[in-house]
């Protein structure tokens, strides 16, 4: 499991375990928060094609899918 500091995570960078449609590599792009500042969604945008993803921010805990860094 990968350890993740929520508040830390924009403009950090993701190597996805199994890339699709030639979309490996991956950036933080925005943080969506509730209205306490707690992080509950991110904005992943991916390098090649800039096509963006919303999903919650504990998705990229899954070592098995999301490798931290760009490899």
């Amino acid at each position: 499991m990968n350890r993740i500091n929520p508040a830390k995570l924009l403009l950090s960078k993701w190597t996805a375990a199994q890339p699709r449609n030639k979309e490996k590599h991956f950036l933080v792009t925005e943080l969506f928060r509730d209205e306490e500042g707690v992080v509950l969604e991110i904005e992943l945008q991916a390098v090649m094609t800039r096509r963006t993803e919303r999903c919650a921010w504990q998705t990229l805990q899954n070592d098995d899918a999301w490798k931290i860094g760009w490899k």
